[in-house]
């Protein structure tokens, strides 16, 4: 049997990793850039420009999401928020559309490829901490507005808020602490407050490792 260089193996790796994120932006661009920007910081922009949009912003996607949980939600997205996106009185109409599996793929690759220095590996590990949820479900209280498993399988908290259920397989533990430590930085015009001023790092590094292992 013939052997591949390794080195060659690699650059196919990398052209065909080039051309799926180009296919998936192409995609992306066709269907889903009339409700959500790609481009930041979100600094940058009005609060108009915050208002255009009917979906969150995406230019940091692949520093928030877990692939896995990107790559499936595509195919089958199941409402994240209980309200629609910047409104707090009306429903969400559950009507994001449906890719298929190959364009769901290239998609996943374009927007993992979206990502912001802001959000630092490695800096919090999913676990248990009594601590983290005192800080989520009484001092801040974050259940307030994010709807959280409870034991015995039951789900509470506000809805105002997108949902937390499922955080540990949808979203970076690492991003989950940069968002608490810098809210600005991913969304200046928000109702989410800004836990930095109340809250000393270890305390975010313990809400945010107990947000990460919500299933």
């Amino acid at each position: 049997m013939k052997r591949i260089p390794v080195t060659v193996s690699i650059l196919a790796a990398a052209l065909m990793a080039t051309s799926s994120y180009a296919v998936g932006n192409e995609i992306f661009q066709e269907n889903c850039a009339d409700c959500h920007y790609t481009t930041g910081p979100a600094k940058e922009k009005t609060i108009a420009d915050q208002l255009a949009k009917k979906g969150p912003e995406l230019w940091y996607a692949g520093s928030k999401f877990q692939k896995e949980w990107l790559l499936s939600w595509l195919q089958d997205p199941i409402p994240i928020r209980p309200l629609k996106y910047n409104s707090i009185t009306e429903k969400n109409p559950a009507d994001h559309p449906k890719l298929s599996a190959g364009d769901s793929a290239s998609v996943t690759d374009y927007l993992m490829g979206l990502t912001s220095a802001d959000v630092k590996a490695g800096v919090i590990t999913p676990k248990k901490s009594a601590k983290g949820r005192l800080i989520f479900s009484k001092k801040m209280p974050c259940s307030g507005c994010h709807q959280y498993p409870a034991k015995k399988g039951k789900v509470k908290g506000g809805l105002s808020g997108p949902t937390l259920v499922g955080a540990g397989t949808r979203l970076n533990p690492d991003w989950i602490y940069a968002y608490l430590t810098n809210t600005k930085v991913f969304k200046p015009v928000r109702a989410m407050p800004d836990f930095s001023g109340s809250l000393n790092p270890k305390a975010i590094e313990k809400v945010a490792a107990y947000v990460a292992i919500f299933k």
